[in-house]
C-alpha cells in the first residue's frame, strides 16, 4: 500500500508543478482513499506540497489506526475541540513561509471553515481547482483496484436478483430497495455511492431520481439502478422490469437501449476517442427516430465515485479510452413524453483489445405477469 500511494502521491505532485500550483489539501473521502489509502478516516486532511513530503492530520484518538493502516509515511494527529482538521491545515500552509501560495481543492469538498482558517493564516491565498486533475490520475485502475470493482459488481448481481424476485405491483420502491440492499450487504457491500433508484413509470424521466414511498402498479416498467461498493469502491447496474402487459413503445425503447448498450461496448477499446462511442450510438439511436430524445452523455468513469468526471463518454469527447479505465455504459434513456423511462446501465472495463462487463446480470428483457 505505502509504494502505491507514493506513487499516487508523485503523480499528484507532478501535475501540481505543471499546473503551478503550490501545494494541494485533500479532505474529501474519495480522494483520501485514493491519495492516503484509508477509507475510514474522518476529521482529517491530507496536505501535498508540489516538493516535499506530504502529511496526513487525523484525530488523535485514530493516530494509532492511521498509522498502521494509511500509506502516507507522515501522520499527525490533533487534540479536539482544542484544535480541528481546519486548524491543522492552515498552520501546515503557513509553514510553507509563502506569501501568496497557490493551492489546490477538488472544487467539491471544501467547508467555510476551512477557507476561512486558510485565509486568515495566509491572506494571500490563491485558490485553483484539481478536481479534474484527480479524475485523470484515478482514471486508469490499478490491478487492486479492478479487482475491488470485480467484487463489487458480484455483489450487485445478487442484490438485482433479489429485488427481481421481489418487485411486483402493490409494493413500495422502497420496499424493493430494502430487500436489494439487504441482500448486498450480506454479500459483502459497505453500501451504495449513490442514492439507488426503484422507480415506477411516471419517476423514470426525473434526472436524479432515488427510491420513494411511491406503490408499483401492475401493467408498468420498473427502472432497478443499484450500487454496491468494496473498501471504498464501487459498481453500479440498472435494469428495467417489466410487470404485466407494458406498452408496445415502452417495450421497444428498451430493446433500442440494450441493441445500443451492445454497439457501444463492441465500440469500446484503448485509444478510441470517448466522442467516437457516443457518436456509433447515437446514429444508431437516431435511426429509430429517437436522436432529438438523447441525451450528450451515455458513461462515466467508475471507481471510488460511481460518476467519475475522467473519462465522460460524451458528444465531441477527445479523451482517448485507455486500457484498465473503468466505465458505465449506458447511462440515458429514450425522454419520449409516455413511454421513455427504460434504463439499462452496465460497469465496464476497457481490455487490451476491447471491453469486458463487470456486471454480469441478465440483459435481457425482464418481464413478469401477475
Amino acid at each position: 500500500m505505502k509504494e502505491q500511494v507514493k506513487c499516487r502521491i508523485a503523480s499528484l505532485q507532478s501535475a501540481l508543478k505543471s499546473s503551478g500550483l503550490d501545494a494541494a489539501l485533500i479532505y474529501d473521502r474519495e480522494n483520501l482513499i485514493y491519495f492516503a489509502g484509508v477509507d475510514d478516516l474522518e476529521g482529517g486532511v491530507l496536505c501535498v506540497p508540489a516538493k516535499g513530503c506530504a502529511e496526513l492530520f487525523c484525530l488523535a484518538w485514530d493516530e494509532k489506526h492511521m498509522k498502521e493502516t494509511c500509506g502516507v509515511d507522515k501522520v499527525t494527529s490533533y487534540p479536539f475541540p482544542q484544535k480541528s482538521q481546519s486548524v491543522m491545515a492552515a498552520q501546515w500552509l503557513k509553514n510553507l513561509n509563502l506569501k501568496t501560495p497557490k493551492v489546490g481543492f477538488t472544487r467539491y469538498f471544501i467547508s467555510l471553515k476551512d477557507y476561512q482558517c486558510l485565509r486568515e493564516a495566509v491572506p494571500g491565498i490563491v485558490v485553483g481547482d484539481i478536481a479534474t486533475i484527480c479524475y485523470q490520475i484515478r482514471s486508469v485502475k490499478s490491478r487492486e483496484e479492478i479487482e475491488l470493482i470485480r467484487k463489487a459488481s458480484r455483489i450487485l448481481n445478487v442484490g438485482m436478483e433479489a429485488a427481481v424476485r421481489f418487485v411486483r405491483p402493490g409494493v413500495k420502491e422502497t420496499e424493493v430497495l430494502a430487500e436489494a440492499d439487504y441482500a448486498m450487504r450480506k454479500a459483502g457491500s459497505q453500501g451504495s455511492p449513490f442514492r439507488m433508484q426503484v422507480l415506477t413509470h411516471k419517476r423514470q424521466m426525473l434526472m436524479h431520481p432515488y427510491a420513494g414511498n411511491y406503490e408499483i402498479e401492475n401493467n408498468e416498467p420498473v427502472v432497478i439502478h443499484l450500487g454496491a461498493s468494496v473498501n471504498g469502491y464501487t459498481a453500479k447496474m440498472c435494469r428495467t422490469v417489466f410487470l404485466g402487459d407494458v406498452r408496445e413503445e415502452v417495450q421497444k425503447i428498451y430493446r433500442t437501449l440494450i441493441k445500443a448498450q451492445e454497439i457501444a461496448v463492441k465500440a469500446v477499446r484503448p485509444g478510441a476517442f470517448c466522442g467516437e462511442i457516443y457518436d456509433v450510438v447515437y446514429r444508431f439511436i437516431a435511426g429509430f427516430g429517437y436522436g432529438d430524445l438523447w441525451m450528450d452523455q451515455i458513461g462515466y468513469g467508475v471507481g471510488i465515485r460511481q460518476s467519475e468526471f475522467y473519462p465522460v463518454l460524451a458528444k465531441g469527447s477527445k479523451v482517448p479510452l485507455r486500457e484498465n479505465m473503468v466505465i458505465d455504459l449506458l447511462l440515458p434513456t429514450i425522454y419520449q413524453k409516455g413511454a421513455g423511462g427504460p434504463r439499462i446501465t452496465d460497469t465496464v472495463l476497457v481490455t487490451a483489445d476491447g471491453a469486458e462487463y463487470l456486471t454480469g446480470y441478465s440483459r435481457k428483457e425482464i418481464i413478469k405477469r401477475f
